[in-house]
This record gives structure tokens, C-alpha cells and sequence, in this order.
């Protein structure tokens, strides 16, 4: 059963801990095996999303930002496990320009960045790590996978 995890969800998180303890008293690497992913948007005309990054301060500095409604931004995706990080990949269409991740460009990632990355380890010992966006948990993306 996947479930999504809230701040407040200290249950589930003392379950996957104990989980990833367990597999580690039974496989010493177990921890070296996992491969955490995700993308993210930057923006780059220096607006700092509040989804990527939250800034706390002692007092509201009762500022306003301007933006734009449709800032240039990249989307880009990298993965990092104990042998290190291997990305980024950029998420483009043909002209260069930022594309949102649906599970057609995610699957197209896996297949030609994600596998020939991974073509010399053995993968059945692997367990790959993402959220539950749409791109990953569709259908298409989840039989792939398996």
C-alpha cells in the first residue's frame, strides 16, 4: 500500500523507518541499493518557488514580490543514491523550452537517460524511490517499472 506523507504523519514514517532498519539487520547494504529521484522546475529569472524552498524569519518583512505570470524556467530531474548523483536531465521539447513531466516524457527519460545509466549494475537489487506524481504513478510508468 502506497500513501502519500503529511508533516503530521509521524506513524508512517516510524513505519518506513523500522521498515529500512529491518532490511538493513538482514542486508548490511540494503541502504546503498536505494535510488531516490525527482524533478523540479527552477525558475531562472531568479524567483525562489515556495513549493522547492521555504525561507523562516523572525519578523514578516511586509514585502511584495512582482513576478511574472509565466516565468522562463527549466524542469530538470536527477538521481542520487550511494554511488552519487547522476543528472541532471532536462525535460525540453524539441526548440529547448521547458516541458511539463507527463508520463510519456517520464518514460521516455527512464528509457533513454534512466536505463543506459544503469546498464552495468544489476537492478534486481535496486529498489528505485519516486513520489506519487501523476508522470510516476501512471499506469504505463508503473508497468515499466516492474
Amino acid at each position: 500500500m502506497t500513501q502519500e506523507l503529511k508533516a503530521t504523519d509521524h506513524e508512517q514514517r516510524q513505519k518506513f523507518t523500522d521498515w529500512l532498519l529491518a532490511k538493513n539487520e538482514f542486508d548490511n547494504d540494503f541502504s546503498r541499493k536505494i535510488i531516490f529521484s525527482d524533478e523540479a522546475h527552477l525558475n531562472i529569472n531568479g524567483y525562489v518557488s515556495r513549493q522547492n524552498c521555504s525561507i523562516w524569519g523572525s519578523e514578516n518583512p511586509r514585502e511584495f514580490q512582482e513576478k511574472p505570470m509565466h516565468p522562463q524556467r527549466v524542469t530538470v530531474w536527477c538521481f542520487l543514491w550511494a554511488e552519487g548523483v547522476t543528472g541532471p536531465y532536462f525535460f525540453e521539447n524539441e526548440d529547448g523550452k521547458a516541458i511539463t513531466v507527463t508520463g510519456e516524457p517520464y518514460r521516455t527519460m527512464i528509457n533513454n537517460f534512466l536505463w543506459p545509466a544503469l546498464i552495468n549494475i544489476d537492478m534486481k537489487t535496486l529498489w528505485f524511490q519516486q513520489d506519487r506524481a501523476s508522470c510516476h504513478a501512471a499506469k504505463e510508468t508503473v508497468n515499466m517499472l516492474r
